[in-house]
C-alpha cells in the first residue's frame, strides 16, 4: 500500500463515522483511527508512522470535568446505568417534559432519558419497577458507560 491509497483512506475515515479500521496486506498493516484530539493517526509497517491532521472537522461529544463523585446508593434502591457514552437528556426537546422526575413511577419498557451517542438519539427504558427518588445526572451532560444516571426504590 502507497502513501497515496493511505492518503485516500484517510480522507475516508475523516468523511465518515467510522472510528477505526484496519488493512493488511503483504506490505504490512495499515490502522487508521479517529483520535479525540482530532488527528488521524496511521501506522503502517515496522517503523513508519504519520501523524495527519485531518482535513474534515471530526464531530465529538463536549468534553468536560469529570462527574462529581457520588455517594454510595442507599440499600433498598436499585441503580439504572447509562448503557453508552454519550450525552445524557431528561427529556425529547427544549419545550417537552421530562421523562423521568424525582416521584416518578417507572415500570419495565418506560423510557426514562435519551442518550445521545453519534447523533443517534437512543431511548433508555428502565428494567425495574418502582419510584425514582434521585437524578444523578445534569441534563445535556456527557456520560461514561455504566455511570449511574438514577436512584429507583423498587415497588
Amino acid at each position: 500500500m502507497d502513501l497515496k491509497q493511505i492518503h485516500e483512506l484517510i480522507k475516508i475515515v475523516n468523511k465518515s463515522n467510522i472510528g477505526e479500521i484496519s488493512i493488511e496486506d503483504k506490505d504490512g498493516k495499515v490502522t487508521i483511527k479517529q483520535k479525540e484530539e482530532q488527528i488521524v493517526t496511521v501506522a503502517a509497517a515496522p517503523q513508519q508512522v504519520y501523524n495527519v491532521a485531518p482535513q474534515a472537522p471530526i464531530q465529538q461529544a463536549a468534553t468536560s470535568a469529570p462527574a462529581a463523585p457520588v455517594a454510595p446508593a442507599p440499600s433498598n434502591t436499585i441503580t439504572i446505568k447509562s448503557p453508552m457514552i454519550g450525552t445524557f437528556y431528561r427529556r425529547s426537546g427544549p419545550d417537552k417534559p421530562a421523562f423521568a422526575e424525582v416521584g416518578t413511577e417507572v415500570a419495565p419498557g418506560k423510557v426514562v432519558c435519551i442518550i445521545e451517542a453519534m447523533k443517534l438519539f437512543n431511548e433508555i427504558e428502565s428494567e425495574v419497577k418502582g419510584t425514582i427518588v434521585k437524578v444523578l445526572v445534569e441534563d445535556a451532560s456527557p456520560v461514561e458507560y455504566d455511570q449511574p444516571l438514577f436512584l429507583v426504590e423498587p415497588n
